[in-house]
């Protein structure tokens, strides 16, 4: 699953002899843009990409096949145009474009990286998540053209492809250069890197193909981009007001400081659906429907995602994350009514007696729940857990919370399964990403760990898949909402992200920067 805890620099110094910087990432003018991230990015090879920071830097230095606007619209890449069947799509690829090193960039260079990413030995978690299984690339350097394709039909095969990061040049040849440096044909390029500190990436003077024939001449444009390292939001608060920092990202109460301060500019966006699963497999109380329902109706839903936010979350209408290529409200009446007498009621029609302490029992079984959840979630989390814990036991469930670290948490979850209830936050671009993890081979054989079997879901989901593009977006949202309607997984609330800025503007969607949006608008102070 790509989830938030799951679903983001030219070369280090070290390395630029080896080839990748030409000197066309040089003295661009411009301030320096410097921008808050909370983690190290890490490896920063594309194919292998493992955290929501690795993205965001990754997005500076590297193009994609296509773009997409605000407007959720796909929008010319690399390639300049394309023609897209059930199961492919043919790009037919900008000339001129350069890498970093000034290698041209061809058809070849893309089939190269699909191949990369798809050999089994690469092991590249992008698999059946950016790249859907199977995907295979035949490029035709003549007519400048590289068709991607799969077994099967893939739906929104193009619109995958704009997380899918072209490697081009001396990196293309060795992946090793990739571990602390970049060899994109992005309009930056990265010229030092301290680990776990800073990671700055320089203007290529020479770009000239970005989203919408966007260039890097505008003077306005930062010389050169600053990721700095901040873990903690505090901090980062801080370094804002102080003028330290061009601009960072808020999920937790500091945004409250950077909200309405001369001089900061702020922006709100919804960051990933808060929301609980029901195991359903044999033994699980999940496995009745009858129970998932009556243990819906005793939550106050609107309640617990405020709880659990501490009032910044926005009301769910779907499950992926905008801009959403079949946009669209799927939740709105596919939820019970808050009614704990009638979950009482469902629960006594379901053979769940009240027992002498007010637990219920069926069969000489009490009505227990286990439930999970992450302690990287913070207080809000734990005390939304609380909530959801008081409002099952009053109406007879036994309700035993386990809070587990990140790694524990993945263990719990997927391997030993020893849950009842999984509290989860889900953040994918595309709804083809949920396939594998709400349907399908249960864990752990497969990815589908709280063992879904809902049959309308899945054939939606199939008959989806075999329209090209947005052509099935009904279906895609009829898909999502069968999945409430059954009880599977119950969206509570959206979260939000609270962009803050100083001194710049620029555009940045689900971890990823649109760099030839970077404005600086004022001096330093």
């Amino acid at each position: 699953m790509n989830r938030a805890k799951a679903m983001a620099a030219c070369l280090a110094a070290s390395l630029l002899a080896a080839g990748c910087g030409s000197g066309q990432a040089g003295s661009a003018g411009g301030d320096a843009f410097s921008f808050a991230i909370k983690s190290d990015p890490g490896l920063l090879d594309p194919a292998q990409f493992h955290n929501s920071a690795t993205y965001t830097a990754l997005s500076l230095a590297y193009d994609t096949l296509v773009n997409i606007d605000p407007d959720g619209r796909v929008v010319p890449g690399l390639a300049e145009k394309w023609d897209v069947k059930p199961s492919s799509v043919t790009f037919t690829l900008r000339r001129g474009v350069t890498c970093a090193d000034g290698t041209p960039v061809t058809p070849g260079t893309i089939a190269a990286n699909v191949d990369h990413i798809t050999d089994p030995a690469t092991k590249s978690p992008a698999i059946g998540v950016v790249v859907p299984e199977g995907l295979t690339a035949k490029a035709d350097d003549t007519a400048g053209t590289v068709t991607l394709a799969t077994p099967e039909p893939f739906a929104l095969i193009l619109q995958s492809t704009r997380y899918l990061f072209m490697v081009c040049g001396q990196g293309l040849k060795d992946r090793s250069l990739l571990k602390s440096g970049t060899s994109g044909s992005g309009p930056f390029q990265l010229t030092r890197a301290l680990a776990n500190q800073s990671y700055t990436f320089t203007r290529r003077t020479d770009y000239a193909w970005g989203p919408g024939g966007a260039t890097a001449s505008d003077p306005a444009m930062p010389g050169s981009v600053v990721l700095k390292v901040v873990g903690s939001e505090s901090t980062a608060a801080n370094l804002l007001l102080s003028h330290q920092l061009n601009a960072a990202q808020f999920a937790g109460p500091d945004r409250a400081r950077v909200t309405d301060v001369p001089g900061v500019s702020t922006t709100v966006q919804a960051n990933g659906t808060q929301e609980f699963f029901f195991h359903q497999g044999a033994g699980h109380p999940g496995h009745d429907p009858a129970v998932r329902k009556a243990l819906l109706q005793a939550v106050d839903l609107q309640a617990l995602g405020a709880i659990s936010t501490g009032g910044t979350g926005q009301r769910p209408t779907g499950l992926v994350l905008q801009p959403n290529p079949c946009p669209g409200d799927t939740v709105t009446g596919h939820l019970p009514d808050f009614d704990p007498v009638a979950a009482g009621s469902a629960l006594y029609a379901a053979g769940w007696r009240q027992g002498p302490d007010g637990i219920r029992v069926k069969e000489g079984k009490r009505l227990t729940i286990r439930m999970i959840y992450g302690t990287f979630g913070g207080e809000g989390m734990a005390a939304a857990a609380e909530y959801l814990a008081d409002a099952w036991k009053k109406v007879g469930v036994d309700v035993r919370l386990r809070a587990l670290s990140d790694v524990a948490y993945d263990e719990v979850e997927a391997v030993t399964q020893d849950w009842d209830v999984d509290w989860v936050s889900l953040g994918v671009t595309l709804p083809t990403q949920l396939i594998g993890s709400l349907s399908g081979p249960f864990t752990p054989d497969g990815g589908n760990f709280a063992h879904l079997t809902n049959a309308t879901y899945e054939d939606l989901t199939a008959e989806a898949s075999e329209l090209p593009g947005t052509a099935g977006c009904a279906l895609w949202a009829r898909s999502e909402s069968a999945l409430f309607d059954g009880g599977d997984l119950v969206p509570v609330v959206d979260k939000t992200l609270t962009t803050a800025a100083h001194n710049a503007t620029f555009r940045i969607t689900a971890g990823l920067f649109d760099p030839t949006s970077i404005r600086m608008t004022g001096g330093r102070k």
